[in-house]
């Protein structure tokens, strides 16, 4: 029997490699997404995105629940919180979503093959050759035209220690049988914060410890000061500055040591630690070394649309330098990539115009420039807030704190930034991306109807506030 040729091999089924996969059908190429794990969807869909916002949508009911007289629902008082049935929802989401990956590749006729995949070097008359090893330890190979890099990230570990029962990175938090009494995260990034929210909503005593001087670092400040002042009223710990110094097992759990920012050494025992100071590229043990790829600290670099320096060898997501380690990201990324090997018109993914999603409470939705680095390009510009106390909608779901801060030209009112920390910012996001991508302005979007009442009038009037006209405020 003839050796199967594809157009193109996926090495990896997150985000970014099965939408690539499923992309690549569409346009009729001839695809193999290459898996190691028993099932398709990566990170995201078993240990990140899909299962964190499950528990998120729990914590956001049962803080609606205790504020359940005020909406006159009466008693509730003796509600329990049944985490086993939590973490069988998480789970059956999880599952749900898997399934429906496994009819996708079907539906669009995509070859999944188990294996771990491995780079072998550079074409041979045109063709690419895969190194497969199967779970027991059997080789063989895949031959593609073209091959793409998706293989994702690991959560970083720090001073050598391996997650445990105790410390634990993103994928044993998920699975914890109770909910702890007490919790200490290091790292006040997405991941941090959003854990942070998860468990002070179920009564957890949390601290959160963040090595920069600000949580949520890479948010526009403003957004980063309203996130502290909710975090501290909704009882959270705050430490910025702050340097651990060591994590040490206790009897009863952990212990963590860090200097403040104002130079003196604390110490605090929790019952668990998490450990949410990044992610690192999985790239160790793909074949790398054996092309003419290039690395950028461990990130490969790529081209606009995800060509490496090792022609017919494409990366997407995580492991590519320069871009977030978002799943819309990889996502995209892997669209633009597969359209170009059809030979199809793309546009490249543009860093200005990936929205960035925090999903705690309040929530936080952000794209384009911050206030800070449109100045620091020298940029002349006009900045409008409004903030979420004069929305109507707002004060029907209850929800008040925050704003929406719009960056604008000052001379044409392009839109060059979009801050939003408040209710259904991760929502709301998509329009201003969708204005920054036409490039619209701010005498356009004051006249762009934004139905009543709505979250989304927020937005209106935080574009009119640009020029000192929201009705709202």
């Amino acid at each position: 029997m003839a050796e199967t040729l594809y157009d193109v091999a996926i090495i990896g089924s997150g985000p970014a490699g099965y939408t690539a996969a499923i992309r690549a059908g569409q346009l009729g190429l001839k695809v193999a997404l290459i898996e190691s794990a028993k099932v398709l969807g990566g990170t995201c869909l078993h240990v990140g995105c899909i299962p964190t916002k499950a528990l998120l949508f729990n914590a956001e009911l049962w803080d609606h629940l205790k504020q359940a007289a005020e909406y006159g629902i009466d008693n509730v008082d003796g509600r329990t919180l049944n985490w086993d049935a939590v973490q069988k929802r998480k789970t059956s989401i999880v599952n749900k979503h898997t399934k429906g990956l496994e009819f996708l590749m079907k539906k669009n006729k995509v070859t999944v093959i188990a294996g771990y995949g491995r780079l072998t070097g550079a074409a041979k008359n045109g063709i690419h050759t895969v190194e497969l090893t199967g779970a027991d330890g059997a080789k063989s190979e895949v031959k593609a035209k073209n091959i793409i890099l998706a293989t994702g990230s690991d959560a970083k570990m720090i001073f050598g220690l391996q997650p445990d029962d105790r410390v634990l990175t993103n994928i044993e938090i998920l699975s914890i049988p109770n909910v702890p009494k007490s919790l200490i995260v290091i790292g006040a990034g997405a991941v941090g914060v959003e854990f942070s929210s998860i468990f002070r909503s179920f009564g957890t005593e949390v601290s959160l410890v963040e090595f920069l001087p600000r949580i949520m670092p890479l948010e526009d400040e403003e957004v980063s000061k309203e996130l502290t002042r909710v975090f501290k009223k909704r009882g959270i710990d705050i430490n910025t500055g702050a340097k651990v110094e060591k994590i040490e097992k206790t009897d009863a759990g952990v212990k963590v040591t860090w200097t403040g920012a104002n130079g003196k050494q604390v110490e605090k025992e929790a019952e668990k630690v998490l450990v949410a100071v990044g992610r690192a590229p999985r790239i160790a043990d793909v074949g790398i070394d054996k092309t003419k790829i290039e690395l950028d600290r461990g990130f490969v670099k790529i081209h606009e649309a995800g060509e490496t320096a090792e022609p017919g060898i494409y990366a997407i997501g995580d492991i590519v330098a320069g871009f977030p380690q978002l799943a819309h990201v990889g996502g995209m990324s892997g669209i633009v990539t597969v359209t170009k090997i059809a030979g199809r018109p793309y546009r490249g993914v543009k860093r200005e115009r990936i929205p960035a999603c925090t999903y705690c409470d309040p929530q936080i939705g952000s794209a384009g420039l911050t206030e800070a680095q449109a100045k620091e390009r020298g940029l002349e510009i006009k900045v409008g807030k409004f903030p979420f106390a004069g929305n109507s909608k707002a004060t029907i779901v209850g929800s008040h704190d925050g704003f929406v801060k719009i960056v604008a030209d000052a001379k044409y009112g392009e839109i060059l930034g979009v801050h939003i920390i408040g209710p259904q910012a991760t929502e709301l996001i998509a329009e201003a991306v969708a204005v920054m991508e036409l490039e619209g302005t701010i005498d356009e979007l004051m006249f762009t109807i934004h139905a009543h009442p709505t979250i989304s009038e927020a937005m209106l009037d935080a574009y009119a506030a640009v020029e000192c006209m929201a009705i709202n405020a």
